[in-house]
C-alpha cells in the first residue's frame, strides 16, 4: 500500500503517504487492510445488504493496544472513523465510506466466573459466543434473539431479548467496561469509577469510545428452556390477537411472547402449501422452572389447529439461534420502531389491517418487554424508555435483486407514521435507520439527552466518534 485517500471528519479527503501508513502499521499487531487486500471483504461484510459503504482502511486489532493506536491515529489525522463489532446494526453505522474502520471481530474471548455469576466478554463477541460459554454453567444475561448479533452494538444501545422481562435491559446487567476514549486513554467505567461515562455508555455508548470488554451480571437460566414458534392462518388474526392481548396482560416474567404477522417462509418446518401465505405467529420463550411451562402456555395451547407448532423443550442456545437462518447477512432490511405502553384494541386492529395491505416482504412485529426494566429510575443509565412495555415495528426484508425496494420502504414508513400515535414517544436506538432525522435520537433519550451532550463534551469534544446515531458535544 503506497498511499491511501481517506475521508476526514470535516467532509473532505486527505492523502496518507506510504511513510505515514507504514509508521501506523508498526504500532499494530493486527492487520491493516485496504480494499485490494485479501480479508478486506470479510472485515467489511455487515448484516444489512442495503448498506453499501467501502472504507479506505480497516484495522483488525488483536488487543487493547491496537485499539489505542488506531484511535490516536484517527484523532491525530482528523480521519472519519467508525467502529464495527458484529456489524448487525440496521443503519450500517459500522462503516464509513472512504473512512477508517476498526473491526473488532478478532476479539472474541469470554471468561465466566460462575461463583460470582459474572462474565467478561471482549467486544468482538457475537451473542452466540457469550451464550455458549455462560450456558456451560446454566447462566445467562439478557441479550437479543439472533445469535449472530454483535454483543457490543446491542449492549451500547440498551439491548433487549427473551430475558428482558425478568432482568431488564442488557445495560441493566452491565457491571463494568474497559473503554478507549477519544484521547487514547484506557479507562474502566462502572457505577464506582468514571460514573458519568458509565451512565452514558448504558444506552448511548456508541458515542463515547471503543469499548474493548464488557462485564455482565449473570442469572440462572437454562440450559433448557421451553419455546419456539407456533403459527396459525392469518384468517384467525382476531382470535390470535385477542389471546395475545390477554396473555401479555397477566404473563409471568418467565414467559416472553413476541407476535409476528408475516408470510410463511419456505422453510422445512412449514407445510409446503403454506409457503408464502399470510400467517399470524407467536415466538415463545419460557425460561422458568420447566414444570410450570404447561400452565404458563395454557392460553396459547388453547388456540387449536396451528399450521406450525415448534414449541418444545430446547437448549437456551438453540432458542437464541432459532431464527438465524431466516435473518441472514446480505438481505436488504428496513424497519421503523416505536415503544408502546399498552396494546389497545385500536392499535391491534390497525396493525392487522395494515398487514393485509402489505407487500410480500412486509411484516408486523410486537415484542413484549414489560417487567424488570420498568422498575428502574428514568435516569438509571442513558437508555431511558422505562415506560416501554411493548416494542412495535413494521419491517420489510427482500433480496438484493428485487427492484421494488422503494415500494417496500414506503409501506414501512406509512405504517410507522400511523403507529406513532400509539407510542410512548420513545424508540429503540438500535432499530433506527440511516434516513431518520436527528430528532429521533433526541426522543430516544428524552430528558437524558442534555446530560449526554455534556458528557460527550467531556470525553469526545472533537466528536471523533461520530459515525453512529450521533450525539454532538454540548456547545457553549
Amino acid at each position: 500500500m503506497t498511499q491511501a485517500t481517506i475521508a476526514t471528519r470535516d467532509g473532505t479527503t486527505t492523502k496518507l503517504i506510504e511513510e505515514t501508513l507504514e509508521e501506523f502499521r508498526q504500532h499494530l499487531r493486527g492487520p491493516l487492510f485496504s480494499p485490494e487486500d485479501e480479508g478486506f471483504a470479510e472485515a467489511t461484510r455487515i448484516w444489512n445488504g442495503m448498506v453499501e459503504k467501502t472504507p479506505a482502511l480497516v484495522v483488525q486489532p488483536t488487543g487493547t493496544a491496537d485499539v489505542v493506536a488506531t484511535v490516536n491515529f484517527a484523532r491525530d489525522n482528523d480521519l472519519l472513523f467508525s467502529v464495527k463489532g458484529g456489524g448487525h446494526n440496521i443503519a450500517g453505522t459500522a462503516l464509513a465510506d472512504d473512512g477508517l474502520t476498526i473491526d473488532m471481530s478478532r476479539l472474541r474471548g469470554v471468561i465466566v466466573d460462575s461463583g460470582e455469576q459474572i462474565v467478561t466478554a471482549q467486544a468482538g463477541c457475537l451473542l452466540g459466543d457469550l451464550d455458549r460459554e455462560t450456558q456451560v454453567h446454566g447462566l445467562a444475561t439478557p441479550g437479543g434473539f439472533v445469535s449472530e448479533t454483535g454483543l457490543a452494538g446491542l449492549t451500547l444501545g440498551g439491548g433487549f431479548g427473551y430475558l428482558t422481562r425478568r432482568f431488564g435491559w442488557t445495560v441493566d446487567n452491565l457491571r463494568e467496561v474497559e473503554i478507549v476514549t477519544a484521547d487514547g486513554q484506557v479507562r474502566r467505567a462502572s457505577r464506582e469509577e468514571n460514573e458519568d461515562l458509565f451512565w452514558a455508555i448504558r444506552g448511548a455508548g456508541h458515542n463515547f469510545g471503543v469499548v474493548t470488554s464488557f462485564t455482565f451480571q449473570l442469572h440462572e437460566v437454562g440450559p433448557t428452556v421451553f419455546g419456539g414458534l407456533i403459527a396459525w392462518p392469518f384468517e384467525r388474526a382476531d382470535e390470535i390477537l385477542e389471546t395475545y392481548q390477554a396473555l401479555t396482560a397477566d404473563a409471568s416474567r418467565e414467559l416472553t411472547v413476541f407476535l409476528n404477522m408475516r408470510r410463511a417462509p419456505p422453510a422445512p418446518f412449514v407445510p409446503e402449501e403454506w409457503h408464502g401465505e399470510r400467517i399470524c405467529a407467536m415466538i415463545v420463550c419460557y425460561s422458568g422452572d420447566l414444570d410450570g411451562a404447561d400452565e404458563a402456555l395454557t392460553p396459547i395451547q388453547a388456540l387449536e389447529y396451528p399450521i406450525v407448532d415448534l414449541l418444545q423443550e430446547r437448549p437456551y442456545t438453540g432458542m437464541q439461534s432459532l431464527f438465524d437462518a431466516i435473518l441472514p447477512k446480505g438481505k436488504h432490511y428496513y424497519m421503523k420502531s416505536e415503544f408502546a405502553p399498552k396494546l389497545s384494541d385500536d392499535l391491534l386492529s390497525t396493525m392487522r389491517d395494515r398487514f393485509t395491505e402489505s407487500p410480500a416482504p412486509g411484516e408486523m412485529v410486537i415484542m413484549h418487554i414489560a417487567g424488570a426494566l420498568n422498575e428502574h429510575d428514568l435516569d438509571d443509565g442513558a437508555v431511558n424508555n422505562r415506560d416501554a412495555r411493548f416494542a412495535l415495528f413494521p419491517l420489510a426484508m427482500w433480496e438484493p435483486d428485487d427492484s421494488k425496494g422503494d415500494q417496500y420502504r414506503e409501506w414501512v414508513r406509512d405504517v410507522w407514521e400511523q403507529l406513532r400515535s400509539y407510542s410512548t414517544g420513545g424508540n429503540y436506538i438500535n432499530f433506527q435507520t440511516a434516513d431518520e432525522e436527528h430528532e429521533r435520537i433526541e426522543t430516544t433519550y428524552g430528558d437524558n439527552y442534555d446530560r449526554l451532550t455534556e458528557i460527550k463534551e467531556k470525553y469526545d469534544p472533537e466528536n471523533v466518534f461520530r459515525v453512529n446515531r450521533n450525539i454532538q458535544p454540548q456547545l457553549d
